[in-house]
């Protein structure tokens, strides 16, 4: 499936203005995104561009910024390559872990290393969000637990929760390039005990946790709260990230609802992970 990329200037440049812009681009089905310095690139496979929403969005935000961009059609055979030349570059989480592609030869060493293999799927660890998690996963207790990674992206959490020592990984994502993402990921990175599975939260089943790792736009949270609350184990940990620290009040007024307890949050530039327990 070929990817539609929308790159975006923004005069003059605001981190905290281009975040707004992903997480709102984000709604409508923008899957990645990379940071540029003068604005960001935005990718979202193209049966899923709707041009006219985002032509409406970006027009409604042209005040108080200048806001300019183009689009282009990324082949879907060329995304490793477009990966490799010019985004995807080692990544060290709090000194313990090191993610880098297959093709980095240059990279430090750490006690854990996961080994990605850049493609459609969202999660190479250099987005706010899933580094927020993976340091949050740090200083949790994964040992012998069974874990949900929902909306698993290349599988990055679900191999380091296998490698700080889960018993068993659900890894579930709707997009076919997420499961055979995670397909080849789990065998690289030695991780047998991670079963992918395609489609969205109505695939949990009856399946019980006691942790889950919930990295999805806020919307969807939100709409599918009551089936991660029922999935948990008594006692057991969620984490939601993808969302910003503002839309935190939303996410735990519905948690709580469904039985969820907050503990405690973690923010880096506005975006944010928050864990609760059941």
């Amino acid at each position: 499936m070929d990817t539609s990329k929308i790159t975006l200037t923004l005069t003059p440049f605001e981190s905290w203005f281009a975040d707004l812009l992903m997480a709102e681009m984000a709604e409508l089905g923008f899957e990645s995104f990379v940071e540029t310095g003068t604005g960001f690139e935005a990718y979202i496979p193209e049966s899923n561009y709707d041009r006219e929403a985002l032509n409406k969005l970006l027009s409604d935000r042209q005040e108080p910024f200048s806001l300019a961009w183009s689009e282009e059609t990324v082949p879907a055979q060329n995304w490793n390559e477009v990966w490799e030349k010019n985004y995807f570059k080692p990544l060290v989480i709090a000194d313990r872990v090191l993610v880098r592609a297959p093709f980095h030869t240059n990279y430090p060493s750490c006690p854990i290393e996961i080994v990605i293999e850049p493609n459609m799927a969202f999660g190479t660890g250099n987005h706010e969000t899933t580094s927020l998690m993976m340091e949050t996963m740090l200083g949790m207790d994964f040992s012998e637990k069974t874990v949900l990674d929902m909306g698993c992206g290349t599988g990055i959490l679900a191999i380091l929760a296998s490698r700080l020592g889960a018993s068993a990984v659900t890894a579930i994502d709707i997009d076919q390039w997420s499961f055979d993402a995670v397909m080849e990921n789990r065998v690289t990175n030695h991780a047998p005990n991670i079963d992918p599975v395609l489609g969205d939260a109505g695939m949990i089943g009856d399946r019980k946790f006691g942790i889950a790792l919930v990295n999805i736009q806020k919307n969807v949270i939100l709409n599918d709260m009551a089936a991660y609350s029922a999935a948990l184990q008594l006692g057991g940990l969620i984490l939601f990230s993808g969302f910003f620290e503002t839309d935190l009040p939303d996410i735990q007024q519905v948690a709580e609802k469904e039985g969820l307890q907050f503990i405690s949050k973690k923010v880096k530039n506005n975006w944010t992970v928050a864990v609760f327990h059941s």
